[in-house]
């Protein structure tokens, strides 16, 4: 199944999920899909790259394991990061009405899916 698909069925499983990116580690885009426009999604998959290579390195800096994902709330969003390979991350964007939990229970699932894409 391509990444799209996958992107586009994350969105639909999620009531309120603004956006889906795949960004490779320089924050990169791969694929995206997106309610709030490509150049914010882009612009939020490169900074959410940089953040969650912040945290890996403070997280290998005490020996803490590895990064298994990060939930990022503010305000008015919640965002979240699950690193797929070494080399590319899944970033979520969500809106205030969305819920959290069913967003990680289904963003797990994705994840899953796009791992085994990667396998090629």
């Amino acid at each position: 199944m391509p990444f799209k698909s996958l992107l586009q069925q994350l969105l639909e499983d999620i009531p309120g999920a603004l956006g889906a990116i795949i960004v490779d580690w320089e924050g990169e885009a791969v694929d995206q899909v997106s309610m709030i426009g490509e150049y914010d999604i882009k612009v939020l998959g490169a900074h959410n790259g940089i953040i969650l290579s912040q945290l890996r390195e403070a997280l290998l800096r005490t020996d803490s394991g590895a990064l298994n994902e990060v939930v990022i709330r503010t305000g008015r969003n919640k965002t979240l990061i699950f690193p797929l390979t070494e080399e590319y991350l899944l970033i979520l964007q969500l809106g205030p009405e969305s819920i959290a939990a069913l967003a990680t229970y289904k963003m797990n699932q994705c994840a899953a899916a796009l791992r085994r894409e990667f396998e090629f």
